[in-house]
Formats: structure tokens, sequence, C-alpha cells
């Protein structure tokens, strides 16, 4: 998986998310970890735990994280007696986790480590200044399953999507759904009209916008927010969109060509059934900053028995996908 590193090699923050547990994200971790070159220091967090030999909810085996001497890395101060390489207390963050409270340490020699830092974005921004503070090369930030809020540029330059055969017994199920979520990730940005009249109103909870102008305005209630709607031609939510925001609004007639607008795809969380209907409407999605997805990563081995065919899972997904797929097994 060297073709892995290649492609974030040029990113100087990366985010690895999931659709389920054991999708292989840790393997992907340490994919990058092991081809990276040796003069970068790369700094390690996690919005879960991490690195622990047998996962704490599912009961199954897990991989290891090992990272080799001069890397830095934000853990929960209970799990530094996990971590066996030689540690250097760089700085103290504040932050508070279950675990205690997130530290910042170089390790000064090779090892095995757990992570569980951070789960707010504001927070993860926070160890971000650090770890640059402290001379890092190269952010990764390790998510928890269903969790694509990290994959935003407020936070990461590139994102990697992993997914696999503990999804569902179905692969087709697996496929479906995760083209489904590359697509709403991948979401592309607003016109140029929307651009203007909303950055400076960018946490205003609904937005109704006109051409050139903000046709209503409100900043909670959207039963005035939609008044006008068919004169509309978006509705941009600083919250997210999701399926009850979006059937009623298509059930009673949108123009067509109607955007539905929010700050970045992490925001917009609609079913594949709901994708559907604004596709036969005529409706459609965008967002003011858009999220950089290079590749999706799949791991035919289910933690539950139930594994695909590895030649058969990739191929069908890379029909799927328009970015590209790399089987962690391989």
């Amino acid at each position: 998986m060297g073709a892995l590193f290649d492609l974030v090699s040029q990113y100087s923050s990366v985010s690895i998310s999931g659709m389920c547990k054991n999708a292989g994200k840790t393997t992907v971790l340490n994919n990058i970890i092991s081809n990276a070159p040796q003069s970068e220091t790369l700094a390690l967090t996690s919005i879960g735990r991490d690195g622990e030999s047998v996962d704490t909810v599912t009961g199954t085996e897990k991989p290891g994280i090992y990272i080799r001497q001069g890397s830095i890395f934000a853990t929960a101060e209970n799990l530094l007696s996990y971590c066996d390489v030689t540690k250097e207390i760089l700085d103290t963050s504040g932050i508070s986790t279950p675990l205690g409270k997130v530290v910042i340490i170089r390790a000064l020699s090779d090892g095995n480590i757990q992570l569980a830092g951070p789960s707010i974005i504001s927070q993860l921004a926070q160890v971000y200044k650090l770890f640059r503070d402290q001379g890092a090369d190269r952010m990764i930030i390790d998510g928890a399953a269903s969790r694509k809020t990290l994959c935003t540029r407020k936070l990461t330059d590139a994102a990697i999507l992993c997914t696999g055969a503990s999804f569902s017994r179905n692969m087709d199920e697996t496929i479906a759904e995760t083209a489904h979520v590359c697509n709403l990730l991948m979401t592309p940005t607003v016109p140029d009209f929307m651009q203007q009249v909303v950055q400076e109103k960018l946490n205003d909870k609904y937005m109704l916008i006109g051409d050139s102008n903000i046709i209503l305005q409100d900043g909670a209630n959207l039963t005035t927010a939609i008044k006008g709607i068919k004169q509309g031609r978006a509705l941009y939510t600083s919250g997210a969109i999701t399926d009850s925001l979006v059937n009623p609004l298509i059930y009673s007639g949108l123009p067509k060509g109607f955007i539905f607008a929010a700050y970045d795809a992490s925001k917009i969380l609609i079913s594949s059934g709901c994708m559907r209907r604004l596709k036969a409407a005529n409706v459609k999605l965008g967002v003011l900053e858009p999220i950089n997805l290079v590749a999706v990563t799949i791991n035919p081995i289910s933690a539950y028995g139930n594994h695909y065919d590895s030649a058969e899972f990739k191929s069908k997904m890379t029909e799927e996908v328009t970015v590209p797929v790399i089987n962690v097994w391989e």
C-alpha cells in the first residue's frame, strides 16, 4: 500500500474515517506511518480509543499502532501506561476526555501506542496547533466509526474513507452505502452567487436565497424561512441537511435546480433514499467548502466471519466510486 501514502503525500493533514468498526482504519494509519519518509515528523491522534489489542466494544482483535522515534502523539493521560515508547511530555492541552486529560507526547523510541484524543472539532483544531508548535510535518487523525465530521477542511486537507465486510453480510449493500457516502462527501461547491451572499452570515440557522439576495432569513425558525421558498434558488443551513428537513420540502414542490446548501459535506446526513428523491425532483446539494476525499480503502475480511471475495469487492467498488480504491489486505 505504498500507493496509499502517495495519495496523501502532498497534504499536511489527513483524516481517516470508517463506514463501520473494523473497516481497516488502523491498518491504513499504520501503512501511512510506515511509508512516510524517515525525515518527516508525524503527529497522531484519534477521536476514539485506538491501538488496543482487543476492541472494547466488539471484543474482536485489532492491530496495534507502531510509531517510530521522533513521532508526536496526543492521547489521554490514563492510556500512557499502555504506550511502550520512551515518552517526553511536550504539552498539556487542558482538554478532558473520559480517559483523562489529553497530553502531547514525543516518542523517544520506537514502539506501540494507544490513542484517545478529543472528539470535538474545535478541540482537535487546538491539538493541531500544538502539534504544529512542536514541529510536526504531517498530522493524521484516526476517526471513530460513522464520524464523518472530521473530514471537514476546517481540520484536514485530505480524507480517506474506510469500508469493509464488517458493514454488512451483503457485499452489494456495503458497496451501495459506501458509494452513497462518497457521493455526499464529494458534494460540489455552490454557485458564485451563493458564496457571495452567504459568507457573511454563516452562522444563521436558515437562509432562503434568491438570484443575488437573501429573500428570507431567520435565525432558528424554518417555517418562517420557507414561506417564499418557491421564489428562491437555494436554502442554506448552518446546521445539518437531513431527511426530515429535505423530504417535506420535496413533497411540497421545489423549483427545478433548487439547491440545499451547507458549509461542507460533513453536515449532509441524508439517506440514499432521500438522495434518489432529490435527483428525481431535479433538486441539488451544494457546499461552501468542498471536502477532499482522496481514496476509499476496502477490507474484505469481517470481524464477524462473513468475508468477501477480495477481487470482486475491489472491482465492484471501483465501478461505483470516482476515487482510487485500495485493498488494505493486498
